[in-house]
């Protein structure tokens, strides 16, 4: 079973149709009770990095989440989020994986928000990229990125910038495109994840 933090900032519908078209049960998390419910968890999240930091501090569950022990996957907002800090807000954020989540600057020659289809490389033998070739592609929505360090990538993603499309230390994982929405690919690391 997978437990969804349920913290009001995260898109959680099209992720639960893809967990069902998976036949992956899932729950929500609302309390720090739910947490031992659950083998797995999602920290989803969509939109204002700083905000969704806010509302997941007002939840209560900062302090559990930091201290889990089982695997957790991060997705778009979610995967900033279990970053050390955004330049969106100037936010602090949970400081799990000691990278920064920094703006598209205007030097690169692509718009922004990145928006819609793109080839991610998966590296460090990342088990959520089993089966997943280079090149592959997922759907990606934002304007803010995760800082490219070796240590922590899983993926990376090239957007007029290399940057780390997924990270990963320890039981942490987690993916800046939105898998529920990138087809078999994204399918594919759900199951990885569902299967860890």
């Amino acid at each position: 079973m997978i437990g969804i933090v349920n913290y009001g900032a995260g898109n959680i519908f099209s992720l639960t149709s893809a967990l069902e078209r998976l036949n992956i049960q899932y729950g929500m998390i609302n309390q720090e009770s739910d947490f031992d419910l659950y083998e797995k968890i999602i920290i989803p999240g969509v939109g204002h990095a700083g905000a969704a930091m806010q509302k997941l501090t007002e939840s209560g569950l900062v302090p559990a989440i930091k201290a889990l022990k089982k695997p957790v996957l991060g997705i778009c907002v979610g995967m900033q989020l279990i970053t050390s800090y955004s330049e969106e807000g100037d936010s602090n954020l949970l400081d799990i994986i000691p990278v920064k989540t920094l703006r598209f600057k205007e030097e690169i020659s692509h718009k922004v928000p990145h928006m819609g289809w793109n080839q991610i490389y998966p590296e460090n033998d990342s088990p959520i990229f089993s089966k997943i070739a280079p090149g592959t592609y997922f759907y990606f929505v934002h304007s803010y990125f995760i800082e490219f360090n070796p240590k922590f990538t899983a993926a990376t993603c090239n957007y007029g910038i290399k940057f780390s499309a997924g990270i990963q230390k320890d039981n942490f994982y987690a993916v800046q495109f939105h898998p529920e929405k990138s087809g078999e690919a994204g399918e594919q690391l759900l199951k990885n994840f569902a299967n860890l």
